[in-house]
C-alpha cells in the first residue's frame, strides 16, 4: 500500500539564504535550523522542516503554486510578515524576498493535527482545534 500521510518538508529556492533566514527572524520568534548542506539550510518545525535551496548563476527562483504555512497565531504572523516588509497578498498571504508565496493558516482552524507529545516538545502544548476544524475530522473518523 502506498499513501499520503503528511508533508516531511517544503524544498523552497530562494536567491540569499542569510537574507531568506533574516525574513523569517523576523517573523517568527525561535527559528532555528535542523543544518545546512552545501546550497541549503534546513529550518526545523518540529517533526517537519522547510529546506531552503540557494538557486545560484543567476538563475530565478521557481514561484509556483504557495507553500501552506502552518502557525499558531495566524494574525500575529501577518503583522509581523508586514512589519518584516513582505509583500502581502489578500489578507493572509505574503511573498519572500525571493518573490515565494507563504499561505498562512492556523493550526486550531485546519485538520492537520500533530500529537500532544510534538506539540509538548515543541513549547505549543495548548493548541486546540476549533470544534469545526474538529467536526472535519470526525467526519472522517479521524477524531473522537
Amino acid at each position: 500500500m502506498s499513501r499520503l500521510v503528511g508533508i516531511n518538508h517544503i524544498a523552497v529556492e530562494v536567491r540569499d539564504i542569510e537574507e531568506m533566514l533574516a525574513f523569517l527572524e523576523r517573523i517568527f520568534d525561535a527559528v532555528q535550523l535542523r543544518g545546512r548542506v552545501s546550497n541549503m539550510a534546513f529550518v526545523d518545525m518540529g517533526d517537519q522542516f522547510v529546506a531552503l535551496e540557494h538557486v545560484g548563476n543567476g538563475r530565478r527562483p521557481v514561484a509556483a503554486g504557495h507553500i501552506g504555512l502552518v502557525v499558531d497565531d495566524r494574525a500575529e504572523t501577518v503583522r509581523r510578515a508586514r512589519v518584516a516588509g513582505a509583500q502581502m497578498v489578500g489578507s493572509h498571504d505574503f511573498l519572500d524576498p525571493s518573490g515565494n508565496r507563504w499561505q498562512v493558516v492556523e493550526y486550531r482552524d485546519i485538520q492537520f493535527t500533530k500529537t500532544p507529545r510534538i506539540l509538548e516538545g515543541m513549547g505549543i502544548g495548548e493548541l486546540e482545534k476549533s470544534e469545526r476544524a474538529l467536526e472535519e475530522l470526525r467526519a472522517k473518523g479521524l477524531a473522537d
